[in-house]
């Protein structure tokens, strides 16, 4: 007989009261009650716990040594349990290389579609700006071209044409050249193109010295060799191939077939030694590498996934590897200052004890002395190139104007962070460093390579939704506008724009039948995240600056995109932070994996989400000891008419929550007001937050409210505070440090004296931390011990009364068990147990 329930019978962790509740399988439960009464302790500590158990106890005991195994619940017996996955409301792991991409693996399938549909452009710089930042590029398709299809091209030219093939030595390089010629000639070969004139090598080679042809040595040179001249015709193939192997060979996989444009009768067979091909002749040029014709130093092994991966040597930017930011010192932390002069230590991290003490003492003197600076003038009066020298050292400009030279403190203390082998030394000059977007790679995590393969697409993103937050000093709204993109341009767009974009993808016949199953493999997890409400989210986005909401929504989409039947899906809470707008699709997903085959328990209070599931169970009827009890269960009718049910009742409307009758009067003149909020895709918005009153800032997911309360506001507020007169040194750092969204000014802060931010960060960090001690509680309490009339005469002090301080410091702690009220006692393969 098929199972069609879940049975836990007799459960009694934490505060369960040795509870029993049936529930359906292959449908949609919801446990709901008040704050603390035990709904998680049923979900999680029960029922995923022993799920997750009995999966442990299925693998080898070799197996299970390795893995960390939950402590079996307090239950009796749980019967028609499948195998439970757990999706709660954490923020998920910090690591700077996950992205919304990686962790819903649609960035790997984007490689796999680059690595086998990408077509590649050349890198090579045509136009730079003086300071060498290229303007432009080549851009030249970079593919591979066998022998024979080159044989095959040129043959398809008229019968008569006549044809040289070349292989070229040098490209575009300056010097005399006149030892590449002289082995050309000693190599048997007797003619040469030099910049589009043919010479004859004997004849060129024999006025000697270091320039026989009257080269210009700092011009840029371009010589050819000729392998042969031919005139195309039916029985010149065998020739024609063998010359093309031999230019192949001769110039590293690279051949030009020189076409004469006109003028020539069929019998002649090429260019006269002097004559010029600049007006009558064409090249083409082929590769037999995956390398540009015109440039072949940039060429590329075959196209494979890792490629495109910033998280692999062979695809990441060798500047940031990877990530897309580098640490760089920041004028704001090494001179918090300016209105201090270099007499008064302005350059904070030269200010240290000898004997580097004295010898940045030194240094500074230099500087003062060989540019005229005064010691006692504050920085903020330096001129602007003073200060560039000071900080980042002399250029050649600069040392040929000041006839002086200065490394400059960004220079001393990067030099002093390379060699030092110090922890302490790395992490203190730390302090004064900030991440900036990469200069390689301008933040896009991968090498020139990767980001010069691209893919046509008939969708055009749309500017105005660009929303990424990954990247510092990269704007926010800059995606692609071209319509051929690469796979950063993909992942820097939202999920809608990557979805239309993907869905317009220009292929060709060949290459749809080969990312036919890529594209819907992307596509399906795309509409995931779009149905769970997270649409706005950019795919390079990192999961570290996610809410728990929606790292908790990118973890379901990612399951429903796995489309994993049989198992039982526990999830905490996954409203949360989520528009009203968006619950009906996020329903609908919950239900998709219910309709597929799993069961799906859900810990929530959402009125819309009760209303919609096939099972509720009300857990009560109050908190902590006061419930874990089962106050109703079974569908939304039996939930409303259970008499002790506080959910029926709300349900019902019996009870409801009144607003206010009357409300605190507020007024803009007492505000903290921000004018031009523009970070991420705040529009140059303007808002006022009113003080002394309760102030509520709502709108759709994805808006911009955490863009403009977190961002903007709360980091404004922590850097105006950090700065005040008196804030020790660490703690000015730290607000230096902090980077405010992007605005034009923020008044009123100086009416605060306090900013608190509360958000879903787990408080305590270590097994030791508990509310008492989290809140100060415990120290009163210790304080009130010491004042007793035994600790007076034994001269305790607060320590003693800590289980956090051990015997030897003076503090009371067990030393049995240092503190912790329990031992462990480990058992390999089994779980831990603790006594």
């Amino acid at each position: 007989m098929a199972i069609d329930r879940i049975t836990v019978r007799g459960a009694r962790q934490h505060n369960l009261k040795n509870i029993s509740v049936e529930i359906p399988r292959d449908r949609l439960t919801v446990i709901t009650g008040l704050s603390g009464s035990g709904k998680s302790s049923l979900a999680f500590d029960t029922i995923f716990a022993e799920g997750q158990r009995k999966y442990m106890e299925s693998l080898s005991a070799y197996a299970r040594q390795f893995l960390d195994q939950l402590k079996k619940p307090d239950v009796d017996d749980i019967e028609g349990l499948p195998p439970t996955i757990a999706i709660e409301q954490r923020s998920g792991v910090h690591n700077p290389r996950s992205t919304v991409a990686t962790s819903t693996e649609i960035y790997d399938y984007l490689r796999l579609l680059f690595a086998r549909c990408g077509q590649p452009g050349c890198w090579a710089p045509t136009k730079t700006r003086k300071d060498g930042a290229v303007i432009e590029r080549c851009g030249l398709p970079i593919k591979a071209t066998a022998s024979t299809q080159i044989v095959d091209s040129l043959m398809t030219l008229p019968e008569g044409t006549r044809l040289m093939v070349l292989g070229p030595v040098i490209r575009d390089k300056k010097g005399f050249h006149t030892d590449v010629l002289t082995d050309l000639q000693k190599q048997g070969w007797g003619r040469v193109r030099v910049n589009g004139r043919v010479l004859e090598l004997r004849e060129a080679l024999a006025p000697g010295g270091d320039n026989p042809l009257g080269l210009a040595r700092y011009e840029k040179h371009t010589i050819d060799v000729v392998v042969d001249r031919i005139v195309i015709r039916a029985d010149a193939r065998q020739r024609l191939a063998e010359s093309v192997e031999a230019a192949l060979k001769l110039a590293d996989g690279t051949v030009i077939g020189s076409v004469e444009s006109g003028g020539a009768g069929p019998g002649s067979t090429g260019l006269q030694t002097g004559e010029s091909a600049s007006s009558s002749w064409s090249d083409r040029v082929f590769s037999s590498k995956y390398a540009c014709a015109v440039h072949p130093e940039c060429a590329l092994p075959e196209l494979e996934p890792r490629l495109f991966s910033f998280n692999s040597p062979h695809g990441a930017c060798p500047e940031c590897h990877g990530l897309g930011v580098i640490m760089e010192f920041d004028s704001a932390l090494v001179i918090p200052d300016e209105s201090k002069s270099l007499a008064q230590n302005a350059v904070v991290p030269w200010k240290v004890p000898p004997p580097m003490g004295k010898f940045f003492r030194r240094r500074l003197r230099a500087f003062c002395a060989d540019f005229s600076i005064s010691q006692l003038e504050p920085v903020a009066n330096f001129p602007d190139w003073a200060k560039r020298i000071l900080l980042s050292g002399t250029t050649a400009e600069d040392r040929k104007k000041h006839e002086a030279t200065f490394e400059g403190v960004y220079g001393t203390l990067r030099k002093w962070l390379e060699k030092t082998e110090s922890a302490f030394i790395k992490e203190w000059l730390g302090q004064y460093m900030q991440e900036k977007s990469c200069p390689g790679c301008r933040g896009d995590r991968l090498g020139t390579p990767a980001l010069h393969v691209l893919i046509p697409s008939t969708h055009t993103p749309d500017p105005t939704r660009a929303n990424s937050a990954t990247v510092i000093g990269r704007p926010a709204s800059a995606p692609p506008v071209s319509s051929r993109l690469n796979i950063a341009e993909i992942a820097r767009l939202t999920i809608t724009d990557a979805r239309a974009l993907i869905e317009g993808l220009s292929l060709s016949s060949e290459q749809r039948i080969i990312a036919d199953a890529i594209v819907r493999e992307v596509l399906s997890r795309l509409g995931f995240l779009e149905s769970v409400g997270l649409e706005y989210l950019s795919l390079d986005r990192r999961t570290g600056t996610l809410s728990g909401g929606e790292a908790q929504r990118i973890r379901l989409a990612t399951q429903v995109g796995s489309k994993l039947v049989g198992a039982c899906y526990v999830l905490d809470e996954p409203t949360i932070g989520l528009h009203q707008r968006d619950n009906d699709r996020l329903i609908a997903t919950l239900r998709r994996l219910a309709d597929i085959g799993n069961s799906v328990i859900v810990v929530e209070h959402d009125e819309e989400m009760i209303r919609s599931a096939d099972h509720v169970l009300d857990i009560g009827p109050g908190p902590g000891v006061h419930g874990g009890r089962v106050i109703a269960q079974g569908n939304i009718t039996d939930i409303i008419a259970a008499p002790d049910s506080l959910t029926g009742k709300y349900l019902s409307g019996v009870l409801k929550i009144d607003t206010p009758a009357v409300r605190r009067p507020l007024s803009e003149k007492n505000a903290v007001c921000i004018k031009g909020a523009r970070q991420n895709n705040l529009k140059n918005i303007d808002a006022a937050f009113p003080l002394g009153g309760f102030v509520c800032v709502t709108g759709v997911s994805g808006s911009g409210k955490s863009t403009l309360v977190n961002d903007i506001l709360l980091i404004a507020a922590r850097k105006h505070m950090g700065l005040q007169p008196g804030i020790p040194t660490a703690q000015v750092n730290a607000a230096a440090r902090l980077r405010t969204g992007e605005h034009t000014r923020i008044t009123g802060l100086a009416k605060l004296d306090r900013v608190i931010e509360v958000d879903q960060s787990p408080i305590g960090r270590t097994p030791r931390s508990n509310p008492a001690t989290y809140t100060g509680i415990f120290d009163d309490i210790r304080r009130i011990f010491t004042q007793t009339k035994e600790s007076k005469i034994r001269g305790y002090k607060p320590g003693r009364f800590s289980f956090n301080v051990s015997a030897e410091k003076g503090g009371g702690r067990c030393e049995a068990c240092e503190g912790q009220g329990l031992k462990r006692i480990e058992m390999h393969f089994l779980p831990d147990v603790y006594v």
